[in-house]
């Protein structure tokens, strides 16, 4: 006996093939639509300018840091 053809020979990993499949689309899936309700992480220059409004470094360190964050 050949087997179904999807399986190479061996009795039921075609049909266990199948199921890895359809596991790894849905968790594929539910990932996609998670992802995308995530709020965006905050770029440095944002981070850069909620520490200098909130006191955590003063202007002299805000324009250093904003120079080397622009290169």
């Amino acid at each position: 006996m050949m087997g179904d053809g999807f399986g190479m020979g061996i009795p039921g990993l075609g049909m266990i093939l199948v199921w890895v499949a359809i596991i790894l689309l849905v968790v594929w899936l539910v990932g996609a639509l998670v992802g995308n309700r995530r709020p965006r992480d905050k770029d440095a220059r944002q981070i850069l300018d909620e520490r200098l409004a909130q006191g955590e470094i003063d202007q002299d360190e805000y324009e250093q840091l904003k120079k080397r964050l622009h290169g």
